[in-house]
């Protein structure tokens, strides 16, 4: 088996260089480049496309960066087999964050030939040991908050701005993500989605987090929460006006003088 190899690097000379230093080490490591991206959004489109077993992978990119993409493929591994992960930038203080997302190994352009060397060759045995055994890897090590929430859908990572979240709701074993366009499915939980983006979401019931610029108001709603001896017993409570959305959240009673002081009723 010759692995295939896909380069993720914005800059057009750094993945002309790479290309020419893989042929010049055929003889030792046999490989095939099936493919090169110039950011990180195209590099996830093109794994999901492709299926490489090894990616290069530059770290500063513009938009998300390449440790940002490497922490969406860990995050579906259970479900998706992510290619192995080698780091080549030029810069040093990334190092211990990309070991952090399970990256093989972090390379310093201008890379060595042997280096490369020796970094293929684990990759090469790290796929065949793997090729491919699911692997639960941790992915709640501290850093920057994200910008994306990551959903695998029909083999592919989709991207979704969590700017663009308008809310979040727990649903059986799953969370919906709610947009003004549509929803998708989580594999998460909302504790943990709330204790990385508390300062963007807030908890108006056990089972939802709003984003905070999506509450357009609240309104009061009657529930009937009781029905003995053909007598309805009501209950007056809150729910979220969410912007562009037409359904109604209801707000817990714990949760309401939260959610009271940011509307200022």
């Amino acid at each position: 088996m010759i692995p295939r190899i896909l380069i993720i690097d914005d800059e057009a000379p750094a993945r002309q260089r790479l290309k020419t230093l893989l042929s010049d080490i055929q003889h030792e490591c046999p490989v095939t480049v099936v493919g090169e991206a110039e950011n990180a959004m195209q590099g996830l489109e093109q794994i999901s496309n492709l299926h490489p077993e090894i990616v290069l992978l530059d770290v500063q990119m513009p938009g998300m960066n390449g440790i940002e993409l490497a922490q969406h493929l860990a995050q579906h591994q259970a479900s998706l087999r992510p290619p192995v992960i080698i780091f080549v930038t030029a810069y040093d203080e990334f190092a211990v964050k990309a070991f952090e997302v399970h990256a093989l190994d972090y390379l310093m352009k201008p890379v060595r030939a042997s280096r490369l060397v020796d970094a293929l060759q684990r990759g090469f045995e790290k796929v065949k040991v793997e090729h491919r055994l699911p692997e639960k890897i941790a992915t709640d090590s501290p850093g920057p908050k994200r910008k994306h929430f990551s959903v695998l859908e029909r083999g592919r990572i989709l991207l979704i701005p969590v700017a663009d979240v308008l809310f979040l709701k727990a649903e059986q074993k799953y969370v919906t993500l709610h947009t003004a366009q549509r929803e998708y499915l989580l594999e998460e939980s909302l504790t943990s989605i709330e204790l990385e983006l508390g300062s963007l979401l807030v908890r108006v019931h056990r089972n939802a987090l709003v984003a905070r610029t999506a509450i357009h108001g609240v309104e009061r709603a009657v529930q009937v929460v009781d029905v003995e001896n053909h007598q309805e017993k009501v209950s007056e409570s809150w729910q979220v006006i969410v912007t562009d959305c037409a359904e109604r959240l209801p707000i817990s009673r714990r949760q309401w003088p939260v959610i009271k002081a940011l509307v200022r009723v």
